[in-house]
C-alpha cells in the first residue's frame, strides 16, 4: 500500500515538474519571438526614418518626379502603420509596396549622373542598404523563434496543455508577393 502509495505521488511530482517546465518553455520562446518581432519593428523605423532623407535628396535633382515620391512616401507611411507593426502578415503586404516604390526612386536616381555622384546620396544608399540587411536579419530571427514556438506548441503531449494555457501559434514573417522580391533592387553608379 505505502509503495502504490509512493508510485503515485512520484508520477504526480515528475508530471508536475514536466508540467511546470513545458509552460517555462513555452514562456520563454513567446517572450523571444515577442523580441524578434520587436527587433524588425526598429529596422523598419530606421529604415522609415532614412527614406525621406533620401527622397529629399533625389527631390533636389528631379523636380518633376512628384508621383514617385508620393509613392514611396505613402508605402514608407504603409509599414510604419500601427497594423504593420502588429501583424507580420500586413507588415509583409507593406514591404511589397516598399520594394515597388523603392525601385522606382532609384530608376529615377539612375536617370541623374551628377546625384549618383553626391555624397548624401551615395551615403543615405549605403545607410538604407545597411539596413535592409538589419531587416533580413531580424527577420531570419524572428521566423526562427516563431518555429521553435509553433513546434513546441505542436508536439504532443504539449498540444493538450498549450492552447489552453493560453499559447497561440505566431504566424512567419513571410513575403506574399515572392515575384517582387525576387529581383533585389539594383542601384547603378
Amino acid at each position: 500500500m505505502v509503495e502504490i502509495l509512493l508510485v503515485v505521488l512520484a508520477v504526480v511530482v515528475i508530471g508536475g515538474i514536466w508540467f511546470v517546465s513545458m509552460r517555462n518553455g513555452l514562456v520563454r520562446l513567446n517572450i523571444r519571438v515577442d523580441e524578434a518581432w520587436s527587433d524588425i519593428t526598429v529596422q523598419l523605423k530606421r529604415r522609415a526614418d532614412l527614406i525621406p532623407n533620401l527622397i529629399e535628396t533625389v527631390k533636389g535633382y528631379a523636380k518633376h518626379e512628384a508621383q514617385v515620391f508620393e509613392n514611396v512616401t505613402k508605402a514608407r507611411a504603409a509599414t510604419i502603420s500601427g497594423e504593420a507593426l502588429a501583424d507580420p502578415t500586413k507588415a509583409a503586404e507593406a514591404e511589397n509596396m516598399l520594394q515597388a516604390a523603392m525601385k522606382s526612386l532609384f530608376a529615377v536616381a539612375e536617370a541623374y549622373p551628377v546625384l549618383q555622384a553626391s555624397q548624401n546620396f551615395l551615403s543615405l544608399q549605403a545607410e538604407l542598404s545597411d539596413t535592409e540587411d538589419k531587416i533580413m536579419a531580424a527577420r531570419r530571427f524572428y521566423n526562427g523563434g516563431v518555429r521553435e514556438l509553433n513546434t513546441k506548441i505542436q508536439v504532443w503531449p504539449n498540444s493538450f496543455f498549450a492552447k489552453g494555457l493560453g499559447f497561440v501559434e505566431r504566424a512567419f514573417y513571410e513575403v506574399a508577393d515572392l515575384a517582387a522580391i525576387q529581383n533585389a533592387p539594383q542601384v547603378k553608379f
